[in-house]
């Protein structure tokens, strides 16, 4: 997280501010689902925010993604008095709530066979993680925004529903599981990023035992160990996170707060990968 001066303004303190946009995330109790609409290499620019999203999330300063908030401000919204409204095509909710047989309401209050945004957006979510469906469609989502089937049934419905919360909540951070980290950093020392995450400054080394785990160097004395290879080299976007975090610090000392954060990044791209090959058991496509 960053902070930062934000009043909307073209050409202020930022020069694209999309206030007509980013208005809508100054509730921290709001969410955007984050999509490019072209990606020319295999589809993986997906992601969410519920806070102000940089535009080029996903590759470099021309690739430009969307901000979708799922609720917008209401016109008659006052200081005091917040109001809002799903972000949603009132028809297109219809149809989906007429085919599996569920009533929609505009705020998440529990009742059963009810749904409400957040669900329609977890749903979403972990259609847009399905192998199956990214592998199905990968010509599509090379030249336009992604287009999601409508669930088969309410069944199908709310199994997605609760694999894409759960991916939600992995994604920002937030999910309990994030708290009991899968690698860990043993050794002491200055806690300095020398290593440069390439070929002749490695940074992932794999385990003799087992190929699928290793160390992730730092320096030449310190290292994160018990990665997993797959959580280290998986892609969000254009970037692989677990090593452009890394490379985004080299020469930096690393905090205490850091090494945590790091350790739920690792963890969260671990379960990333496992809740994508769930998704695709539901049969998406």
């Amino acid at each position: 997280d960053r902070w930062t001066f934000y009043t909307g303004k073209s050409k202020g303190f930022h020069c694209r501010a999309r206030g007509e946009v980013m208005q809508h995330m100054l509730q921290d109790t709001n969410i955007a689902l984050i999509l490019k609409r072209q990606s020319k290499k295999d589809f993986s620019y997906c992601f969410l925010s519920n806070k102000l999203a940089e535009s080029c999330l996903f590759e470099s300063a021309y690739a430009n993604n969307s901000v979708l908030p799922l609720y917008v401000n209401s016109e008659l919204c006052k200081i005091g008095d917040y109001k809002r409204v799903p972000n949603l095509d009132p028809e297109i909710t219809k149809q989906i709530a007429e085919s599996i047989g569920l009533n929609f309401e505009a705020e998440k209050s529990g009742d059963i066979g009810h749904f409400a945004p957040i669900d329609l957006l977890d749903y979403i979510y972990a259609v847009l993680h399905s192998p199956s469906y990214r592998e199905t469609y990968k010509e599509f989502l090379k030249i336009d925004f992604p287009k999601v089937p409508y669930p088969a049934s309410a069944d199908q419905f709310w199994r997605l529903v609760e694999l894409g919360g759960e991916l939600r909540e992995i994604h920002l951070l937030k999910h309990p599981s994030l708290k009991q980290p899968i690698a860990k950093f043993p050794l002491s020392g200055s806690g300095l990023v020398e290593r440069k995450m390439s070929k002749n400054s490695i940074g992932f080394e794999a385990s003799e035992a087992d190929t699928d785990m290793g160390k992730v160097w730092i320096n030449n004395d310190q290292y994160f160990e018990g990665v997993p290879k797959i959580a280290w080299e998986f892609y969000i976007g254009g970037y692989q996170p677990a090593q452009k975090w890394l490379k985004d610090r080299v020469g930096q000392v690393l905090s205490y707060e850091d090494i945590s954060h790091y350790l739920k990044i690792v963890k969260a791209l671990n379960r990333t990968h496992e809740l994508m090959q769930q998704i695709d058991q539901v049969e998406v496509v």
